[in-house]
């Protein structure tokens, strides 16, 4: 129960996706001592559009408003070592690959990679120009792991949960968390 987490979530389309994994990660409290969540105005915005409600801010962990550099996650030594953020919007991405520490997402993001630490970005965006694909390059080299929100069929998904799952399922596979999910040559 050593991880700390720090969950970031953009205005990027998706929101599907950062509440499965707020779910998921509820459903494990034993594989974390704590999870901090940052979320930006826009990414509300888009939960509401998109999910129809607004019971982001309902899950059992603790809030950061994007502009509070007190957060533990904007230094190292609180020791956070995964961040994740889901969905990713182009522009995190861009901000994070040019060391822009501008708001509490992009400093905790600069935070795990100079400490050498897990950060995970499910980047959301269709198709991809040359700028994010040297983006991604460049969060890449530096230690990053790029995870684009692209589903997975193999387990034969039957609802749109289901599908969103088969990505979430992946970044937390990423994070070194243990769960219990399809994977490839088991038996249905």
């Amino acid at each position: 129960m050593e991880n700390k987490i720090a969950i970031a979530i953009t205005g990027a389309s998706g929101s599907i996706y950062a509440k499965l994994l707020l779910d998921k990660l509820q459903a494990m409290p034993e594989q974390y001592q704590e999870i901090g969540i940052v979320m930006s105005k826009n990414a509300k915005e888009v939960w509401k559009t998109e999910l129809g409600n607004e019971e982001y801010d309902q899950y059992p962990f603790r809030y950061f408003e994007k502009y509070d550099f007190n957060a533990p996650f904007a230094s190292g030594s609180a020791k956070y070592n995964i961040m994740i953020v889901a969905p990713c919007s182009m522009g995190t991405l861009g901000r994070i690959a040019a060391g822009v520490s501008d708001d509490l997402v992009t400093r905790a993001a600069d935070v795990v990679l100079k400490e050498r630490r897990k950060l995970i970005l499910m980047v959301r965006e269709t198709p991809y120009n040359l700028i994010h694909i040297k983006n991604m390059e460049t969060v890449t080299l530096a230690g990053g792991i790029i995870c684009p929100a692209t589903p997975s069929f193999y387990s034969n998904p039957q609802t749109i949960e289901e599908v969103a799952a088969t990505v979430v399922d992946r970044v937390l596979d990423l994070a070194g968390l243990e769960q219990a999910s399809y994977r490839w040559g088991s038996r249905p």
